[in-house]
């Protein structure tokens, strides 16, 4: 079998625009879900049963059920009661920020659930208050050892943007679908987009191995 490289370039520009939209919808839902897990991520650590029940809830549903899911429920449902005209971009952020927020609701946990207790006694014990304390001792100690899992987050969210393809947001897995509905191959076009992904995974957990290296030795 022939591989045909005019098939990647010419749809080369469409390749490219992809991979803008896969980084920009990202970003966006790492941003969002970051400051959206964080509250969640303390409402979860409340010492009230009935405050913590929510947030519990939130999480067990959003871990619980599979993004396409949540994607369509969000796009089809959601949106339409929020815009007059639902925009697939605007949907696939929405989505990718609350699925993601509750998973790093748990990372946030688990990272301050690791800093040694009297630590917080000891802020207390110097006059601070439980606020100030978790921002300039519990968090800054907690966020190094948050690298990791963040990093792996996000690179578990720009392979879930590929699934923005199913209500046409036109990120990288979209313009794959279309250069292999055209052309009746898919070789070419889906080898291209696994690379393109591979790329930007093998850059990220280098990022990342370079950031806990670099912090683990302050």
């Amino acid at each position: 079998m022939d591989f045909r490289f005019d098939i990647i370039v010419e749809y080369a520009p469409y390749f490219w625009k992809g991979l803008l939209v896969t980084i920009g919808v990202s970003l966006a839902g790492i941003v969002f879900g970051l400051i959206l897990g964080l509250f969640i991520g303390l409402g979860k650590m409340s010492r009230h049963p009935l405050i913590r029940l929510p947030f519990t809830w939130y999480i067990n549903f959003f871990r619980g059920t599979p993004l396409v899911v949540q994607i369509l429920l969000v796009h089809f449902g959601a949106m339409p009661l929020l815009l007059a005209e639902p925009n697939a971009l605007v949907s696939l952020v929405v989505s990718l920020s609350l699925n993601s927020a509750a998973y790093v609701a748990e990372i946030f946990r688990a990272g301050i659930q690791s800093i040694d207790k009297g630590q917080m006694e000891a802020a207390r014990s110097l006059g601070m208050t439980h606020a100030q304390a978790m921002r300039y001792i519990i968090l800054p100690q907690a966020l190094k050892r948050m690298i990791p899992p963040f990093a792996n987050e996000f690179i578990v969210l720009i392979k879930d943007s590929s699934l923005g393809m199913i209500i046409a947001a036109p990120e990288i897995m979209y313009w794959g679908k279309a250069a292999a509905g055209e052309y009746y191959r898919v070789w070419e076009p889906y080898l291209t987009v696994a690379f393109i992904y591979l790329i930007l995974t093998l850059s990220l957990s280098k990022l990342s191995h370079y950031l806990e290296r670099k912090y683990s030795t302050q």
